[in-house]
């Protein structure tokens, strides 16, 4: 009996339960059978995302009557916006609801979402058509109901994604026991083959969803993601009983414990380190690495008279959580710049590639937007290369489970970026050279007689730059946080995209407003052939590369977590 007993005990998952609040089993749960639900649902869910974004500006530029300079601030806000409410989703999962629930509940408001922007654009086309008729062949501008009810549509997409993306892939990486030698492995190749699940579905969209909105409908394009939206929820529901649930713990909400060492470092603003030295000697704490990063908030150790009494002080694994969330911020904020650089794909790239010539056989063109997937396939082809190939040669040279850390990773995707936009200016050159040559610069909507596929190398390299840092950010973000701030952690990663799409709107009206004085086109003008996108493509690579170098400064004096070598 005994000899049947101890196999079962030694199964047991500390720290998790099931969906009934019983204890959970390996053999029976979490691992990548449950991450297979999981990834289900996500892949559900960037499909959606993806076929509402990247054809949203050529939607603004079409039916709605928008200039390319307002449209793509427009793009950006929604983009930063839906980048940024992450944090709030993340801060109601960890605090309150669970990320079973938020992920749910973040499900059925896509769905509500979806189908409300489907409508208004069903809307927009039967009025549109009855308008043509009135008025003839031209085209009529939407109703100002037509317009609110498109754009409350939109920021509810927002908002539902807001609670979505930090759960899901966090609640993913859950399913994975870091005490087990062979699950943490899996969990290095977990954030690889997320993103890769991810860019099939983004690819998937891309094609399908594209083709259906610039040649169909846009009401059937807005609706098909609401279609498959309920699908993967369905897919996610049905993994219910295979999942691992943390156990929450009895102590203090994380938020409290942190913004408690903040608050209590800075009463404590008169303390001297000496104090602080001698409290830790008269209980036997060696100095530690890490100890000596940020001092300041050392004196959240003692109370403002030098004693130490446990109501009124902070102990040092509050004091060392604080620091490891203190010390993202510089990581963080280095890398904004590349979610400035990131969102010029679905922006100003897809409006290069309307002017170029797109055709694949004479009776056929792809659609600007669906050059997109290029970055998307890339991404498909690299990730197993990297997997299979270059990670277990690294593993191997460097003794890490991860290959290389993933301050490496992020840096090496961030260059690649930089090399992005170099050759992307490079191109955009190109292009209005060959407008010039041909007598098109005051022929806007002409094609440019330019393969569209020049503009496959800036998609190409910025794809296996996201392979690098994009996977790099969401493993980093993850295990760098307290493990009760994993949401959290996540939801910082997608600000650093919501930043920068807002950095982007900021810089690309503060720019139009200065180029384009009386008489003179702006870099951003409507006609791409007097516009300089160019000079915007060397001002991002001008700025990706000071912020490498700021990046390298910060990395070299980062101490890692000591629950992980990384």
């Amino acid at each position: 009996m005994a000899d049947v007993e101890v196999p079962l005990l030694d199964d047991v998952v500390e720290g998790s339960v099931d969906f009934k609040s019983r204890p959970v089993f390996r053999s029976k749960s979490g691992g990548w059978r449950s991450a297979s639900f999981i990834i289900g649902v996500e892949v559900a869910e960037r499909f959606a995302y993806y076929g509402i974004s990247s054809n949203l500006i050529s939607y603004l530029t079409g039916p709605l009557g928008q200039s390319t300079a307002t449209a793509a601030e427009n793009v950006n806000a929604w983009s930063g916006a839906a980048s940024l409410l992450p944090l709030l989703g993340a801060f109601l999962a960890d605090s309150f609801f669970g990320r079973y629930r938020t992920i749910i509940a973040a499900s059925l408001l896509y769905i509500a979402a979806l189908g409300s922007l489907s409508l208004s654009a069903v809307i927009y086309s039967m009025s549109s058509s009855d308008c043509q008729v009135a008025a003839g062949t031209k085209a009529c501008s939407p109703s100002q109901f037509q317009v609110v009810l498109f754009f409350f549509s939109l920021y509810l997409v927002a908002f539902a994604q807001g609670g979505h993306k930090p759960c899901v892939q966090a609640f993913g990486a859950d399913q994975f026991d870091e005490q087990d030698p062979v699950e943490k492995k899996a969990k290095s190749s977990f954030f690889n083959w997320w993103y890769f699940s991810f860019c099939a579905g983004v690819l998937v969209s891309l094609f399908i969803l594209n083709y259906i909105q610039d040649n169909l409908s846009w009401g059937l394009g807005f609706g098909i993601p609401c279609i498959v939206m309920g699908l993967g929820l369905i897919v996610f529901l049905l993994g219910s009983y295979t999942y691992r649930f943390q156990v929450q713990s009895d102590e203090r909400s994380p938020f409290l414990r942190i913004g408690q060492v903040f608050v209590k470092a800075c009463r404590n603003w008169r303390t001297t380190h000496s104090t602080i030295d001698m409290e830790l000697e008269a209980e036997g704490i060696l100095p530690f690495e890490g100890f000596q990063q940020y001092k300041y908030l050392n004196k959240a150790l003692v109370s403002p008279d030098g004693s130490k009494q446990n109501e009124k002080t902070c102990s040092i694994t509050d004091i060392e959580e604080a620091k490891s969330v203190l010390r993202l911020v510089p990581i963080w904020g280095t890398c904004l710049v590349y979610g400035l650089v990131f969102s010029q794909s679905s922006t100003l790239f897809t409006k290069q590639g309307v002017t170029m010539d797109r055709h694949i056989i004479s009776s056929f063109q792809i659609p600007a937007a669906s050059l997109q997937s290029l970055i998307s396939f890339s991404i498909v082809v690299f990730i197993p290369i990297y997997d299979r190939v270059l990670l277990p040669v690294a593993r191997a040279l460097s003794g890490r489970p991860s290959g290389i850390s993933m301050l490496q990773r992020i840096g090496t995707g961030l260059f690649l970026s930089l090399l992005s936009m170099v050759i992307a200016a490079l191109v955009e050159r190109k292009r209005l050279q060959i407008a010039v040559e041909y007598g098109l610069v005051d022929l806007p909507t002409a094609t440019v007689p330019m393969s569209v596929w020049w503009l496959a190398p800036q998609y190409l390299l910025f794809g296996i730059s996201d392979v690098f840092t994009m996977v790099g950010l969401q493993e980093f973000f993850y295990d760098q946080v307290p493990s009760e701030l994993r949401s959290i952690g996540l939801a910082l990663y997608l600000s650093i995209f919501g930043i920068g799409s807002f950095i982007s709107s900021f810089l690309i009206s503060v720019i139009e407003n200065a180029t384009g004085g009386e008489g003179e086109e702006c870099w951003f003008a409507d006609n791409l052939n007097r516009a300089h996108l160019d000079y915007f493509y060397w001002l991002l690579a001008g700025l990706s590369a000071a912020a490498f170098i700021v990046y390298l400064y910060f990395t070299k004096s980062y101490i890692y977590n000591s629950k992980r070598v990384a």
